[in-house]
């Protein structure tokens, strides 16, 4: 593993920031505090063009090469912001925050992310510029889309993306990829269903939401089933309904929600127009009223198939030829760096943080061995494309 020497002494370090990170997570754009922490760092390491408050709370930082306008600008991306669960590692730097845990890795993609400016800003072996982002709100409202929308790509002249999240159930210091789409874009929907309650005993009585619900739910599978080809992914999935308050009461009201996961555009706008279709259908059948609202989410995160093929090449010059992997199953997972790459050709990588509690459980935590590697990662990115 060809660790960046000077990255490799400084391994505790990015250790004990990420441990800081991980002790005091903030939540969305309310990420004021951690972008303070990333500041002071970024001021220590001798960067001094520095904007502050884009998306409420995301920071950029330039690092000039020694051949500033010498070559293309480079744009590295980290997001800041933890989840809303409550913590069960019992750590000794267990989050402080109540309901909130950093247990989709961000406080080490920060930790990386700083660990590659600060060798950058100390060598400076490049020629170009680099762009360093770090990002609020991966996890909602989507502060990369709040970032891409203030300018930052054009107010910095980013020419190409690239962005890291660790992955557990990989082998530790592994690096995992593909050309195309890597991440699904996430849609949610919501149905408000309104019918006439009354006594669960005259049932005759009454227009049922209940089984309206039951209705649309089983004829919202048939998407999947039937309405799309079998080989194009998709995802349709009712995670909510929520109706009633007693066992001899019908409702008035009841609520159906859900998400789609999906990559083809005209998969997304087939499926919100068999929702539309399905539940009108069903009212109408059932002698209720139904409202249908879905809210776009973030986009199909899709790989540059040159940018991924370069990634690689750096990843197995440090890694290893056998520990990388351009053939990564898409995932159906959302990221809003999709944002950034939509704009920009680039690359989103995942790096194997070994065994243990997956994304988004209250049991994870970041693995620091791997911070090093990412780190490293990040500089050769730099440095291979951008020679000196």
């Amino acid at each position: 593993m060809a660790v960046i020497n000077r990255i490799a002494g400084f391994a505790d370090e990015m250790a004990a920031w990420r441990q800081h990170l991980h002790a005091y997570p903030e939540l969305g754009l309310d990420c004021h505090k951690t972008a303070a922490f990333v500041v002071d760092r970024l001021r220590e390491f001798g960067i001094t063009e520095i904007e502050t408050g884009i998306a409420e709370s995301g920071v950029v930082a330039v690092i000039d090469g020694r051949a500033p306008q010498g070559g293309p600008v480079i744009g590295l991306r980290a997001d800041m912001d933890a989840l809303p669960i409550a913590e069960a590692t019992g750590l000794d730097y267990a989050s402080r925050v109540p309901g909130a845990m950093h247990a989709c890795g961000h406080d080490g993609h920060t930790a990386m992310l700083l660990g590659a400016a600060k060798y950058l800003a100390e060598t400076r072996n490049f020629a170009g510029r680099v762009v360093v982002i770090f990002q609020p709100a991966e996890e909602g409202p989507g502060g990369g889309h709040l970032m891409v929308e203030d300018g930052i790509l054009d107010r910095y002249d980013v020419g190409h993306v690239y962005a890291l999240h660790t992955l557990p159930g990989k082998v530790s210091g592994t690096f995992h990829t593909c050309p195309g789409p890597i991440m699904a874009a996430v849609d949610s929907f919501h149905i408000d269903i309104t019918g006439q309650g009354g006594h669960g005993a005259y049932p005759h009585q009454t227009r049922d939401p209940v089984l309206a619900a039951a209705g649309i739910t089983q004829a919202l599978q048939s998407i999947v089933s039937r309405n799309h080809f079998a080989l194009e992914e998709l995802v349709v999935s009712v995670t909510q309904i929520h109706t009633g308050s007693a066992e001899n009461i019908v409702p008035e009201e009841a609520y159906v929600g859900g998400t789609i996961r999906s990559f083809e555009r005209h998969v997304q706008e087939m499926v919100w127009q068999r929702m539309k279709d399905i539940v009108a259908g069903q009212a109408t059948a059932y002698g209720v009223a139904a409202e249908l609202r879905v809210d776009v989410g973030y986009p199909a995160t899709v790989n540059d198939a040159d940018e991924v093929a370069f990634a690689a090449e750096v990843a197995r010059d440090l890694a290893g030829e056998d520990q990388v992997s351009t053939d990564h199953q898409k995932e159906m997972g959302a990221e809003d760096f999709s944002y950034m790459l939509n704009e920009r050709p680039g690359a989103y990588l995942f790096l194997g943080q070994g065994e243990g509690p997956v994304l988004h459980h209250p049991g994870f935590n970041f693995n620091d061995e791997v911070a090093p590697i990412g780190a490293s990662f990040f500089a050769r990115l730099v440095e291979r494309a951008q020679p000196s």
